[in-house]
């Protein structure tokens, strides 16, 4: 048994982190400390005054343990980790995980691509950004295609230089084909240069270069043309003028000012990128226990910078916080240079930090009623279901589907949905491949059975394919199907050791859902409840996903039968036709004389294939 006075005592003079647990052993708060044998015994004492919160936090902890670091840095640094890994009740927690979306322009290969990606790499490529809104990065790279005609292609260059047709980029003018070798490497790293000066906000160049084509082809007549470099300027200056001069010196900045009430924070950051403001967000947070508006911001900068790639030169807060000496260490190590943290007194700045924070104040009670109202269709729903089934806890509930049309191309679908919403990038989809014909059953013995053994072999090795979302399991299993389907999982479940609830969904006579199969009971649910709409939604997305699988299976293999009907055309010459027209329309528009250019067709082959859609 676990004597807190006794442990107390153990407890080093030393930096590092401690991690209270209750009678569950669940971690309940995370914290660090400068001397661990100082601050853990603070909650202890008869004398404490901590707040009704805190003080509710105490008389749940059944044991603390604490790791020792060297420094009060490296416990900053472990303690955003265990955060961000366990989410403890009595932490301030950010409610939300955002990542911003950014432009990257591979300048470190031969002939460099701009890409839209949402991390930050040390691959020596250049990111811009990050942006606030995914639209103004697909803006700007449909702009960028339009005045630079660089590739965004996944095309090795050069070594495939050649190998391929161009694609539609080049025939919509929007790409000098460098895969065609129609652009010299010289001309298109000028081309390059020009998008580096368009994304560092040098504008001037470009928008004198674009009126004085329009000008020259309006006085050649030439009127269309005239219009399209009319629309480009157009464009250049909408995408200026998104970005609001806020400073002259040029700098990245982050302005961060808060707004609370007695339940809710609300954050908002204004990103000053290069002297202009290229956007604003805002970021809900669950209060900790009796917290101040010092430590939600300290606890904000602290978790919010932990999960972005891109640091700032400057963080200017609404107010002072502690531990500033040692979060401007941790932020300089993580940008490779000084960052600084200041609270502005005056002038300009002063009133950019009051300007975040009266937009805090305005989302705080503007979306007050519309945040509870989504809680409660989300994380109010599964608390239901929670709740329904007697579960200890339920974040992630996986839901499985089979579709199939008299047994063609059977598959399975596999849905996700983390505190009532789905997560879209761990859905996953299964070709059936042990079965034949129309077997439901033994189709989703197949898929669960590759699924859950995947995930097996991937949590022996974590750094194996990290974001393959197999190694990480549900706390709930949602079948769509009664006891039968139930069956099959616990079956696939016990014969892989695994011990994770299964819930079957029960219908009527009209197939819609009257209820919940569980441990051999049917669990009766009301229609108008929140987690019955929950499961109604997981239902209804299970069955999309999986019919939207099954459609492009069999949209490719009509394709392919077509061509299968095709005296001596195999599978060779079938691979090379789709490659180089891309369709069956393409192909049966063709003449004889384009077909024979096809790669491993000659005359005869080609003849047969023209006469086969023409005769």
């Amino acid at each position: 048994m676990f004597d807190i006075q006794e442990e107390l005592k153990k407890l080093p003079g030393k930096p590092g982190v401690y991690i209270m647990h209750d009678a569950k052993d669940t971690i309940i708060y995370v914290g660090k400390a400068i001397s661990l044998k100082n601050r853990v015994r603070q909650y202890f004492q008869s004398s404490r005054n901590l707040g009704v919160k805190k003080e509710q936090m105490v008389q749940q902890i059944a044991r603390f343990e604490y790791i020792i670091t060297d420094s009060e840095l490296e416990a900053l640094v472990l303690e955003c980790n265990l955060i961000k890994e366990h989410r403890p009740k009595y932490n301030t927690m950010l409610k939300d995980d955002k990542t911003y979306p950014y432009l990257k322009v591979t300048v470190n290969e031969e002939y460099p691509r701009v890409l839209f990606v949402r991390r930050m790499k040390k691959d020596k490529a250049k990111y811009f950004g990050p942006y606030t809104s995914s639209n103004a990065v697909k803006d700007s790279m449909e702009l960028i295609r339009k005045l630079y005609h660089v590739r965004t292609c996944n095309r090795n260059l050069p070594r495939d230089i050649g190998k391929d047709r161009p694609c539609l980029y080049y025939h919509i003018k929007q790409c000098k084909a460098p895969c065609q070798g129609y652009i010299s490497k010289e001309e298109y790293q000028k081309q390059i240069e020009g998008v580096l000066d368009f994304l560092n906000g040098d504008y001037k160049k470009l928008l004198k270069e674009l009126e004085e084509k329009m000008l020259a082809a309006s006085e050649e007549l030439r009127f269309e043309e005239a219009g399209e470099y009319r629309d480009l300027m157009q464009s250049v200056q909408k995408i200026g003028e998104r970005q609001k001069i806020t400073g002259s010196q040029g700098e990245d900045k982050d302005v961060i000012a808060m707004a609370m009430d007695e339940e809710d924070a609300v954050v908002q950051v204004f990103f000053i990128r290069e002297g202009k403001m290229i956007g604003r967000d805002h970021f809900y947070l669950r209060i900790a226990a009796d917290a101040t508006p010092s430590q939600i911001l300290l606890n904000f900068v602290k978790q919010f910078y932990a999960g972005t790639p891109f640091i700032p030169k400057e963080l200017m807060l609404q107010r002072e916080i502690d531990e500033i000496d040692v979060l401007e260490e941790w932020l300089s190590k993580k940008r490779g240079q000084k960052v600084h943290i200041r609270v502005p007194k005056k002038g300009t700045k002063e009133k950019l930090v009051e300007l975040a924070a009266r937009n805090a104040r305005m989302v705080l009670t503007q979306d007050k009623e519309k945040l509870k109202r989504e809680e409660g269709r989300t994380i109010g729903a599964m608390k239901e279901i929670c709740d329904l089934l007697e579960l200890e806890s339920l974040q992630r509930v996986e839901s499985y589907d089979i579709s199939n049309i008299s047994g063609f191309e059977s598959v399975g679908s596999m849905v996700v949905y983390e505190k009532g919403k789905p997560k879209r990038n761990d859905y996953r989809k299964f070709k059936i491949k042990s079965v034949q014909g129309p077997d439901d059953y033994a189709s989703m013995q197949e898929v669960l059975t590759r699924r859950f053994r995947r995930g097996i072999e991937e949590q022996k090795d974590k750094e194996e394919d990290e974001f393959s979302g197999f190694s990480q399991f549900p706390d709930l299993i949602l079948m769509d199907g009664g006891k039968g389907q139930v069956h099959v999982a616990e079956q696939v479940l016990a014969d892989l050791g695994l011990t994770i609830p299964v819930c079957g969904m029960v219908k009527d006579d009209n197939h819609r859902t009257r209820g919940l199969y569980y441990q051999d009971h049917e669990i009766p649910i009301s229609h108008t409840s929140e987690g019955f709409k929950l499961i109604t939604r997981i239902q209804d997305e299970v069955h999309r996903f999986a019919i939207e699988y099954h459609r492009l299976l069999r949209s490719k293999g009509q394709v392919h039968s077509i061509l299968d009907d095709i005296e001596g055309i195999g599978p060779t010459r079938r691979k090379a036709l789709m490659k180089y027209f891309k369709s069956i329309e393409e192909i049966r528009a063709a003449s004889e004389e384009e077909l024979g250019k096809v790669p491993s067709m000659n005359r005869q082959s080609a003849q047969k294939v023209y006469q086969f859609f023409h005769s």
